[in-house]
């Protein structure tokens, strides 16, 4: 599979929160976010284990009972099914890979 960059495409996660999935396989998923400043990821939990990188921006991240302020150039990795959430600080994209797929970020149609 391969993916041309496209400005258009983005589906709302949650208010302040954008996403597209660029490009999968059979075991993984790679996933652009647009975040907006002044919003929430809210805490949540999934089976998929998740690896990140910010590209831009400034975002406090929680894994678990940790919280680490993210600026562009870090990443992380969160084990499947440990609860995470965002606050953005300023506008950012993230890069995350899910594995293994993300059935509900597959592309529609």
């Amino acid at each position: 599979m391969f993916y041309k960059k496209d400005h258009n495409g983005y589906r709302s996660a949650v208010a302040g929160v954008a996403l597209k999935t660029l490009v999968h396989g059979a075991n993984t998923l790679l996933t652009e976010f647009k975040l907006e400043a002044g919003h929430l990821l809210p805490m949540h939990a999934h089976d998929q284990e998740q690896t990140g990188y910010l590209v831009s921006g400034t975002i406090l991240l929680t894994i678990g009972a940790e919280t680490f302020r993210v600026e562009a150039g870090d990443s992380w990795c969160i084990p499947g099914n440990v609860p995470h959430g965002a606050e953005i600080l300023e506008d950012a994209v993230a890069i995350e890979v899910f594995a293994p797929v993300r059935e509900d970020y597959l592309p529609q149609g």
